[in-house]
């Protein structure tokens, strides 16, 4: 080799060198310099890469993509310039296009571990959350080179969550601080749907780590998903002082701004999201669900019809559609769905949300045989995803039922906290706990809220359960707590449920139907909040939920056997506490509301001790926003259609008859009073 090429080639290498320098910290000069390299040695891979980075890094896209797409096509095994190019179309907000250039990143370099943390992010966009935690595990394993952790990050990979879990904590016992284990963890955690543990191990990941920026989007999401939302925010705000752009903070931030009602910021921020990157379908996904809870239905279809667009296989798109109830699908869409049902290589969650949203389809048709049929396909899919032991809901009835007898109920009279704030509304979903929420919520001295998670998660604090095989402590352990103890109970519930309260009003309502099981908890520490039943005929009221698909929670209704057995438990444990405490619960019957609204309406406001206003009669035209499968229901007068609608799918009831038992023949006699008087209200 000549002196003379030798120079040139080392005067380039430095050239290079100085212009990636330039990247992080002036990407402008990086600009000035790739160019100046390419003037002299035009077409230069290298310095090709390096301008269209910078490109990005200032904000113009369309220049780094012009760059790139030259690039890949000039050196098509460059694993750098199909990531480089991943990242230029996630900037633009091409999620579907930024993918297929990444898994060709990875294709050519497997262990490349930041095209892996993108792609998964991209996944999570276009509402794919297998393929991102797929991702996820490989960009684990990718980032891993301890051969300990390399085989947990392999097991996780392959989906061992056992496996991946046992390792992990081998490991963590003689390397406690190392970060990308205790992350790996809690991904392990979180997967597990044990959210509780993955928050703690972020907590101490990013209490070593502070500047771990994907560990810190991971304890948002967890928070997040926790109905932390306020703990959520902080974490998505410092995540943004670094990155303001990055659509899946700002996505982020629009979930946990409506978890907390602040509906018309949500909005904002899912639209500042769109008007960048319109192409993301989970984006307007969330945005359709905003727009649907403030009641903005005509701009919540055209949401959701746009993500159907963006994503014709999202099952979860269709189903948005059928859960506004009052929607009917053309028969171009029922088409497109069949279509789509029809195909092999679906997965199972785009795959149940389409049979519950056929079902919808073909009952608004009348074919109630074929609606059928979709119902119950779309419930078997979706039992095989949860894990739900009806022993357990029966045995916590039995141990309620122990506790909670005259004597303990006397010998705790008078304590807890003495705020008459909270009206509870529980029972079984789909029983009419919208509407009666919608009711009282049209009182001036009411403000309703949504399905408030804070008594069930007190309760699960209170039962010290860090695994399924671990015996719960509760409801037992409330018989060792002081006066003083169960009023700062009352008072942790008032205080965090305080961020759910815009009006100024001095009542609420927390309307969790699932607060049905913790009817003895909230008397002990909240002696002077209402209590009312939502109840409905038992094949009305199941029926109902089994054509339901509910996002998370209601694991015991996807099996007719299962299904009536939790009415019967519901039943059971309510008619105990009318034996021990009697009136002290308000019953709503479902059907004598809408037989005579005035009547119920007049005795629900009594009980509740509010003077009768003429608005509560008029619900419908409360603008309030719901966030409920029914929201759209209760924004017209009394749905007088609903009560027999089950009649038609009678001949397929069978298995729900015979688990509900005598509770079916006794319906209403013997459920309880309709009218429950409380002493001092």
């Amino acid at each position: 080799m000549s002196t003379e090429s030798s120079d040139r080639k080392g005067t380039l290498a430095t050239a290079l060198a100085r212009a990636s320098q330039f990247l992080a910290s002036d990407p402008k000069k990086a600009i000035e310099q790739a160019r100046e390299i390419l003037r002299v040695v035009p077409e230069q891979p290298q310095a090709t890469l390096v301008l269209a980075s910078a490109l990005r890094r200032t904000g113009d896209l369309a220049a780094a993509l012009h760059e790139l797409d030259a690039l890949v096509k000039r050196h098509p095994q460059a694993v750098q310039a199909w990531l480089e190019l991943g990242l230029v179309l996630a900037a633009q907000g091409a999620p579907r296009k930024s993918i297929a250039a990444l898994m060709q990143a990875t294709k050519l370099d497997p262990g490349r571990a930041e095209a892996w943390q993108v792609l998964a992010e991209q996944y999570l966009l276009v509402g794919d959350e297998a393929a991102a935690n797929a991702a996820t595990a490989q960009q684990l394993k990718s980032a891993t080179k301890d051969p300990a952790l390399l085989e947990a990050a392999s097991a996780l990979c392959d989906n061992k969550l056992a496996v991946a879990e046992r390792l992990l904590k081998d490991f963590l016992k003689s390397k406690p601080t190392n970060v990308a284990a205790i992350r790996m963890l809690a991904e392990v955690a979180a997967r597990l749907g044990r959210y509780a543990d993955a928050e703690t191990l972020l907590a101490r990941c990013l209490a070593l780590a502070p500047r771990f920026t994907v560990a810190r989007h991971n304890y948002a999401v967890v928070l997040n998903r926790q109905n932390k939302s306020q703990e959520a925010l902080a974490q998505v705000e410092m995540l943004l002082r670094d990155e303001p752009d990055k659509p899946a903070y700002r996505a982020l931030k629009g979930a946990a701004l409506g978890q907390i009602g602040e509906y018309a910021k949500a909005i904002a921020c899912y639209e500042s999201v769109l008007k960048t990157h319109p192409n993301q379908p989970r984006a307007w996904l969330s945005y359709g669900h905003t727009l649907k809870a403030v009641g903005r239905q005509r701009e919540c279809i055209a949401a959701y019809r746009k993500t159907v667009a963006l994503a014709p296989t999202m099952g979860e798109a269709y189903f948005s559609l059928a859960n506004l109830k009052t929607f009917r699908f053309t028969a171009d869409e029922t088409s497109a769905m069949q279509a789509l049902a029809a195909r092999s290589d679906l997965s199972d969650e785009d795959r149940y949300h389409l049979e519950f949203s056929l079902g919808k389809a073909f009952e608004d048709q009348g074919a109630y045989g074929e609606a059928f049929s979709h119902y119950a396909a779309g419930n078997a899919l979706r039992r095989k995803t949860v894990a739900y032991d009806p022993e357990e809901t029966s045995d916590h009835l039995r141990r309620c039922q122990a506790l909670f007898t005259p004597d303990f109920l006397a010998a705790h009279a008078g304590q807890g906290h003495p705020a008459a704030d909270p009206i509870f509304i529980f029972g079984m979903p789909r029983a009419g706990s919208t509407l009666i929420e919608q009711i009282l919520a049209s009182h001036s001295q009411v403000e309703g809220t949504m399905e408030l998670p804070d008594i069930i998660a007190i309760a699960r604090r209170l039962s010290g359960k860090t695994s399924r095989l671990k015996p719960s402590d509760y409801p037992e352990i409330l018989a060792t707590f002081s006066p003083t103890e169960l009023e700062a109970l009352g008072g942790e519930y008032l205080e965090r449920t305080r961020i759910q309260r815009k009006l100024a009003r001095p009542f609420f309502i927390d309307k969790m139907p699932n607060n049905f099981l913790h009817v003895g908890l909230i008397h002990l520490i909240l002696p002077n909040a209402r209590l009312i039943d939502a109840r409905r005929h038992p094949l009305g009221c199941c029926f109902s939920v089994f054509k339901q698909h509910f996002a998370r929670g209601q694991v015991f209704s996807y099996d007719q056997t299962e299904l009536g057995r939790y009415y019967a438990d519901y039943v059971a444990l309510l008619a105990h506490f009318d034996a021990v405490l009697p009136g002290r619960i308000h019953r709503v019957f479902y059907e004598r509301m809408v037989e005579d609204p005035e009547r119920e309406v007049r005795a629900l406001l009594d009980y509740c001790g509010l003077p009768f206003e003429e608005e509560c009669l008029h619900f419908y035209r409360n603008r309030r926003a719901v966030r409920t499968a029914s929201s759209e229901q209760v924004r017209q007068p009394i749905f007088r259609e609903g009560v027999e609608q089950w009649r038609h799918f009678e001949p397929w009831l069978g298995d729900l008859k015979a688990a509900l038992g005598p509770v079916l023949q006794d319906y209403p006699a013997r459920e309880g009073p309709a009218i429950g008087v409380q002493n001092g209200h």
